[in-house]
Parts: C-alpha cells; structure tokens; sequence
C-alpha cells in the first residue's frame, strides 16, 4: 500500500539522535531570565549603556570600563512559583518554592594614571545562573482526541512510502532495529498496547480504544478524563571572564568568553481513564547534560556626562550536549480478554549530540539627571532561526532541524526599561519593567503547523508574552558596604500541547485528522533577590 499522497512532514531518519532532541528543546535551552545583581533586577536588567554593574559581563561587557574601583558581591535569590492551567474547562493549580543562590563576582580596576588615552582596564569574574529550569505543573481534561490516536497516527505516517509494517513492531527487540531509530514512540505505543490494525492494511494504526459500528469502521473511543502531570528541574549556568577598557571617558571597550553549563531534568506522565477500568499511561524521565562556550562583545559610548549609548554582540553558545533517556507504558482494555494488560518500555539510551543557541544583538541608551537620577532602556534582538541541532563534533547540522526551525520561529524582541532614583547619597528606589513577545511563527501559535517532538516526549509548550514588573532598593551602610534588594514579578501565558495536532487524513482508510486540544497555562513567578557587595 502507497500513502505517499496523503504523507505530510516527517522524514526518513538513519540514526537515534532524533530521539535526543528536537526543534522545541533547542527552544528551551535557548531562552534566560531576568537574573543578575538585584540591582540590575530591579530595574528590568537594562544596563546595556549604564555599565558599573557586575551583570553587565553577560550582555555589554564594555560596562565593566565604568567602575572605579575594584568590588565583590554575592546574590542569593528566593523564587516562588505558581502554574495554573485550564484544559477543556477544567483548571489546576500548583505552587512551588525554592532558594538559589544566583550571583557571586569579582571586578578589579586597574587604572594606568594617564589623564586621556587608556586610563583604566578592568577585569572581572563571575558565576551566574542564567536560567533556573525548576517548575511543576499538571493539567486535566477532558479532551476528544487521545495519546492513542496520536501515537496511532506517528505509526502510521511514519515514512514517505507507508507507515512502519506490524512485522516489524512484532519483532523481536525493535529498539536495535536501525530502521526504527528514530521511531521509539511508535515502538512503546504498539508494545504498550496503545494502538493496532484495525483493518487489512498491516501499516495503518488505530487506536486501541474504541469499538466497530454496524458497517464494520472503527471508532476510537475518547478519554473520560486525561492528566498531565510535569515535573521540571535544573539550570543553565555561566562562568564569564570579562575584561574592558576605559579610553577618555568617552569610550568603553569590552570583552566575555563565557562558559556555560546546562543540567536538565523532567519527568511527565500522561494518564488516561476511559471508563470501565480502561485506562493507559506513558511515564517519561529525560536527562540533559551540556558544557558550551561562548563570546560576547560591546562598546559604549558617552558623548556627553548626561547620555551613553552602548551596542554589544553575544555570540552563540556551542554546546557539547549529552540525554540520558527512559519510558515505559502501559494500557488495560477489557475487551481483549486473552490480553487485557499490555506492558512496554525502552532502554535506557545515551545520545551525544552538538547544539548552538541563537546569536543577540543588544541596543541600549542611558540618561543621567544630575546626581540623583538616571534611567535606561535596552533593545534586544535575538535570532532563534540560527538554532542548530547537529552530530555529536558538530560538523554537520541536520537538514530538517533546520528547516523546521527556520519556518516556525523568528527574530525574538525583548525591551527594557529601567530607573533609578536616589533619595538621599545613601538610599536609592529603582524600578523597572520588561517585555518579551513569544519568538514563534502565528502558524505555531495558532497550532496550524504540525510538531514533531523528540523521542517518546510528546507534550510542549508554545510560549505566549512575557511581562517582568519590577522594583527595588539599595543602600550603602559605608562608602564600601552596601546592599540591594529586588522584587521580581514575572507573569507568561503558554499553551501546553499534550502531542501534538496532525491533519493527515484520508477517507479511504478511516484516517481522521487528530486535534491536541492544548490547555492553557499561566506562569506567575515572584522573586526576591538580595545582593550583599563590598568595594575596596
């Protein structure tokens, strides 16, 4: 049998690096947070053109040219976490509260007792926690479409000349199969008993709930309940080695090799109850590992002792990354009384891989108002199309990750704001705010564009808007010590894809498109950070 007229996306692939990654986890690792001091928090983090902030070594090392003198700090960070979703009408909450320890620097001034010409370079070091992975949600509903059907229809539509033959979902250790490499999901679906043939055709699946009518077609039966149960842990880390110079006051040159370390964990689970004691579920546990390397760059300048204008490049982060993966299913169908209960799970597999995140632009101005207030605003561009998934030395990037990456992302914008008063020499209010628009295509957004996750990981996020609203004190006890303190409240709207939508479909063998259904999720973060510093 020939499907190719109905075969929409999903290519022939050799070799089990799909099951380590795909377009949405290059998206994941890709994004940060508002971090930093609480000072440069505080204010939105928009210190691109004001400089004399240890953050700046992340984003516009030329910052660090600012300082007069050498200093250390530290940053301890408490977050608080509530995800609420919606999915068909239902809604869940979920809290969680953690304690991070986000920020430890070092700058040195190192002036050169010239009057004009170079007058001062700068070196610095620091630890930062870029982004922290910690979140737990769940979500239930009652959707039309099940994982069955999905997981049904991935079998199906698994190669351009007709899905994968039963033969070989029979077989015995399909996992060492090479031609079923890049097709775990089908494998545990089929073992765990989550679909079959229903009909002649030995390649076309459906699910393994439902019933026949009186003309003898299939009707996959719908869930009574479903549950999505995610559990997320981790952090992206970088240690930065900055240096600047400081060329007449007027100009400011700086540099960052940056090295970064990702550590990623997530378990999820799928449940699935269709009534009289029929049930399945899918349990996932993923782990990532990767080390990167990184370069950024930038200058300021100060035509006037009021305004500063600064640009910087951050250069991608090449990563060296490593999954350690593991799934397992499970289904009870009554019906089938010789075998109600069906079992399946993987091996645990290891996948190498390279990564390279997206490359930013960052455009920023600063006004001083005489001695007692200032504000700043910065722009970023951020090139999520450049994000690449490639083999484990990086010398090639694989086709499709890049075509499926081109066409559903685009040029995130972030901007910032950020001001600061000073009441009296010793204590200063700040605020500030920040606006992220979601980086994806209206045709992933909308769920126009179908999906292809990694692995046996099904379920993903769609990022909406995210707002930062923020506020802050500081306070200098000596004219060494002193103390900032930060609130940070973030707010994001995301959909939650439990698989995600296909459209496939074709009369002639009963196959119908499946529809996810996302649920609705909104993330709402608060953030207190202290910052302890000393200046000597």
């Amino acid at each position: 049998m020939n499907k190719k007229g109905w075969y929409i996306g999903i290519m022939v692939l050799s070799s089990g690096w799909l099951f380590a990654q795909g377009e949405m986890d290059a998206y994941r690792f890709s994004q940060t947070e508002l971090n930093g001091t609480a000072r440069s928090m505080s204010m939105g983090g928009a210190f691109g053109a004001l400089g004399g902030d240890m953050s700046v070594m992340s984003h516009n090392p030329a910052g660090l040219g600012v300082y007069r003198s050498s200093e250390v700090q530290a940053t301890l960070n408490l977050s608080m976490a509530n995800m609420s979703s919606n999915w068909t009408g239902i809604n869940r909450s979920q809290n969680r509260t953690r304690f991070n320890f986000d920020n430890l620097s070092y700058v040195g001034y190192f002036p050169t007792g010239y009057d004009t010409g170079i007058k001062g370079w700068n070196f610095g070091v620091s630890y930062h926690r870029v982004k922290n992975f910690y979140r737990t949600y769940q979500a239930v509903g009652n959707p039309k479409h099940s994982l069955a059907d999905y997981t049904a229809a991935m079998a199906t539509n698994a190669r351009k000349d007709g899905g994968i033959p039963e033969r070989d979902l029979k077989a015995n250790d399909p996992y060492q199969n090479s031609k079923l490499s890049a097709h775990w999901l089908s494998i545990l679906g089929y073992q765990s008993g989550f679909f079959g043939t229903k009909y002649k055709w030995n390649d076309v699946y459906h699910s393994g709930f439902g019933e026949y009518d009186g003309s003898g077609i299939w009707n996959p039966a719908s869930p009574k309940e479903a549950m999505m149960n995610i559990r997320e842990s981790g952090w992206i880390s970088e240690y930065n080695f900055s240096a600047s110079l400081n060329i007449s006051d007027y100009i400011f040159l700086g540099a960052t090799l940056g090295l970064s370390d990702i550590n990623y964990r997530l378990y999820s689970k799928h449940d699935e109850d269709f009534g009289g004691g029929d049930y399945l579920f899918m349990e996932n546990a993923l782990e990532t590992n990767g080390t990167g390397y990184s370069l950024n760059t930038g200058v300021i300048v100060r035509p006037a002792q009021a305004f500063r204008f600064g640009v910087a490049y951050n250069s991608p982060k090449w990563y060296k990354m490593t999954d350690f993966a593991y799934a397992r299913g499970e289904s009870y169908i009554k019906a089938y009384t010789d075998k109600p209960k069906m079992e399946g799970k993987t091996p645990t597999g290891t996948f190498h891989y390279s990564y390279r995140s997206p490359d930013r632009w960052i455009f920023s101005m600063a006004g001083i108002i005489g001695t007692s207030a200032l504000i700043s605003v910065d722009y970023e561009l951020t090139n999520y199309k450049a994000m690449r998934l490639g083999n484990e030395d990086a010398t090639e990037y694989y086709d499709d990750i890049t075509m499926q990456v081109k066409r559903d992302f685009k040029i995130g914008q972030t901007l910032k704001v950020g001001a600061e008063y000073r009441v009296t020499p010793q204590f200063a209010i700040r605020g500030g705010y920040v606006w992220q628009p979601s980086p994806m295509q209206e045709t992933l957004t909308l769920g126009k564009q179908e999906v292809f996750t990694a692995g046996t990981v099904t379920h993903y996020t769609i990022a909406g808007q995210t707002h930062y609203y923020t506020a802050g004190l500081g306070y200098r006890f000596t004219p060494n010590f002193y103390m900032d303190l930060a609130c940070i409240y973030r707010t994001q709207q995301e959909d939650l894809y439990p698989f995600s939508n296909v459209f496939i479909k074709d009369a002639r063998y009963h196959i119908k498109p499946v529809n996810a259904e996302p649920a609705k999720v909104t993330a709402n973060t608060t953030r207190l950070a202290l910052t302890l510093g000393y200046k000597f």
